[in-house]
Parts: structure tokens; C-alpha cells; sequence
């Protein structure tokens, strides 16, 4: 995706960009801040992932940070809370276009995640004739055209996911699937520990069936190192930083400075 030009969901580049294999970079937005978003992609990252499962976020915080992405080359992704086709239904009437579903476990729980996304009869999407997903009734052939432009990703976050993988890699209209490895480490008995080798071996398992389904994958991975190693696995959906670590990360950094400065001169 170019850093020049700002995203658009119809045609959905972020979705060709993503089903063609190129290596996008992204940002976890979870502060519920539109300012803090707006910020973030300006910086120019391919895409930021507005968070609803494991932040403050409903529809009426994620609107506003929608907005502050309008002219950003930042594609934002969406983290329904669940995968619920009633919160699914909400988000894309709200204007997402790009989903990243959390605990997919099954090839059913994939199908039921396209399903939420699309308008009958490819799926169980309801109809809301002027809503802001389709600029208040102004987007030409906006229900014909709908379906084709929206991208789902499922997370992989369980032993029984990657057990099930090449089931839910051949369910029509999964773009992508993404591996947690927080939550995939916990279900391996190695909470805390994504680092282990019984999880890394479940990682790079999940990447090549990915590329041998043809389809892509990705994976959080805020530890630069991390990133690039994932990235050099053939994984190309990668969030290498979060906002909230971000800003952690640098007030230490400044805390910490000043503070061995003031125990200096004492």
C-alpha cells in the first residue's frame, strides 16, 4: 500500500493488499483516543487496528477514531469484542470494512464470521437502507458491491485453532488468518511465555499452512526482533507496535533519564 495515498474502503485496497501477499505494517490502537489515532496515522503505518475486545472501545468511541483515519494511508481494522454478528453488523453500518475476529477456533467459527459481514444470500448481514457504512445512502450500487469490499481476518489464539487450521483456511472469504500468541501461549500451558518453543512451533505451523492455502498471515508482535523474524517466516500482516506501549515505553524512557540525572547530583 503506498504511505502517499489515503485509504479507501470501496474499492478496498487494504483488502487486494492483503489477499496479494505484500507486507503491511500495523499499529494496535487500544487508548480509545481519536487524537491519539489521528496521530498514529499520520505517522503512516499501512494499517491500525482499533480494539474492542480488550479495550475501552464501543461503537461511539471507535466512530470518532474512524474519522480521524479518514485521510490516512492507515487502513483501520476493527476487533469486534466477539465474534457476534450483531456487533459485526453495528461496525460495518458504522463504516468498517476491515475485521479482525477473535477466537476462531473452528471452520464453523470462520464461516459464521464471513456470514456477519455479508448481505444475503453469501451471508446474514441486515440491511439498513442510510447508514454512515454507505455515506448515508450515497455510495452508487453500495449493496451490490458491499460484500466484495470487506476484509475478514480470524484470530488463531487456541491448540484447538491450529489444530483446525486447514479447515478454516478453506472457508470462502477468510482473507487471513492471525495468530495471538499471548492467548495461544496460555492455551499451551506456557501463559506468559510466547517465546517457548511448543508455541513457536504452533506459530510457524500456522504461517506455513497459511502459504500453502495461498492466503496470508499475521501476528502481533510489538518486540522489534520478533517482528522482523515473524516477517522473515513469511508472515505478512504484522502489528509491530501498540499505542499504549508506546507511550509507556518513552514516559520511562524520559522518567528514567531524569531521574539517574537527579541522583547524580545528590
Amino acid at each position: 500500500m503506498s504511505a502517499a495515498t489515503p485509504y479507501q474502503p470501496i474499492p478496498n485496497s487494504f483488502r487486494r493488499a492483503v489477499c496479494g501477499g505484500e507486507t503491511l505494517i500495523g499499529c494496535w490502537a487500544s487508548l480509545a483516543s481519536p487524537i491519539a489515532t489521528e496521530l498514529l496515522g499520520i505517522i503512516g503505518f499501512d494499517w491500525m487496528l482499533l480494539d474492542a475486545e480488550h479495550a475501552p472501545n464501543d461503537v461511539l468511541t471507535l466512530i470518532p477514531q474512524l474519522m480521524a483515519l479518514k485521510d490516512s494511508p492507515s487502513a483501520p481494522v476493527v476487533r469486534p469484542p466477539a465474534n457476534d454478528s450483531v456487533f459485526i453488523k453495528r461496525l460495518l453500518d458504522s463504516g468498517f470494512s476491515n475485521f479482525l475476529v477473535p477466537f476462531v477456533d473452528s471452520a464453523d467459527d470462520a464461516a459464521r464470521a464471513v456470514a456477519a459481514t455479508r448481505y444475503p444470500p453469501q451471508g446474514i448481514r441486515g440491511v439498513s437502507v442510510s447508514q454512515r457504512g454507505n455515506r448515508y445512502a450515497t455510495v452508487p450500487d453500495y449493496f451490490r458491491i458491499a460484500n466484495d469490499n470487506v476484509c475478514v481476518i480470524v484470530q488463531i489464539e487456541s491448540r484447538k485453532a491450529v489444530e483446525s487450521i486447514d479447515d478454516i483456511l478453506a472457508v470462502e472469504g477468510v482473507d487471513a488468518v492471525f495468530v495471538g500468541p499471548s492467548d495461544l501461549a496460555a492455551t499451551h500451558g506456557h501463559i506468559g511465555d510466547p517465546s517457548h518453543p511448543d508455541v513457536q512451533q504452533s506459530i510457524a505451523h500456522v504461517f506455513e499452512r497459511a502459504k500453502a492455502a495461498g492466503k496470508a498471515s499475521g501476528i502481533l508482535a510489538p518486540v522489534q526482533a520478533d517482528a522482523e523474524r515473524y516477517i522473515a517466516m513469511g508472515s505478512s500482516v504484522v502489528a509491530v507496535c501498540a499505542d499504549m506501549g508506546l507511550l509507556k515505553n518513552a514516559a520511562q524512557a524520559v522518567q528514567h533519564h531524569f531521574s539517574q540525572k537527579q541522583a547524580a547530583r545528590q
